[in-house]
């Protein structure tokens, strides 16, 4: 069984130097623990993924061009998440609006950084998918 994340999650990056917050748009109808529950649909930075602090991926063109600038020396940029495609479901079958619940085994790759994002807390204990 997997703990449905809802808005408020936190989320992290391993390239980046802090957590984000999901807050859930692709449904506000179904709530788990008072919340909206979120679906793989929930990817987009600035409207659903806040940012992760500054970037130290030398996979992200900012990065690396501001570390080559700086003679070699591992120079962060600000975080400018880019999802690789939707969430990675784990209970497909578990639909809200014909879209995936997101669970809090998932995970998300970043096409600018290549991270792999993390849900570290789903914002809520108590629903679970069976």
């Amino acid at each position: 069984m997997g703990v449905v994340v809802v808005s408020g999650a936190k989320l992290m990056c391993p390239f980046g130097t802090m957590p984000a917050t999901l807050m859930v748009t692709s449904q506000l109808m179904t709530l788990g623990s008072s919340k909206p529950i979120a679906t793989i649909m929930d990817i987009q930075f600035g409207s659903n993924i806040t940012s992760f602090g500054m970037c130290s991926s030398l996979a992200n063109p900012q990065v690396a061009a501001a570390t080559a600038a700086a003679l070699g020396v591992l120079t962060p940029q600000p975080c400018t998440m880019v999802p690789a495609g939707p969430w990675r479901a784990t209970k497909p079958t578990v639909l809200i609006g014909g879209k995936p619940v997101l669970t809090q085994d998932a995970m998300l790759l970043c096409g600018m950084g290549m991270g792999m994002i993390s849900i570290i807390s789903p914002g809520q204990m108590k629903t679970m998918t069976g």
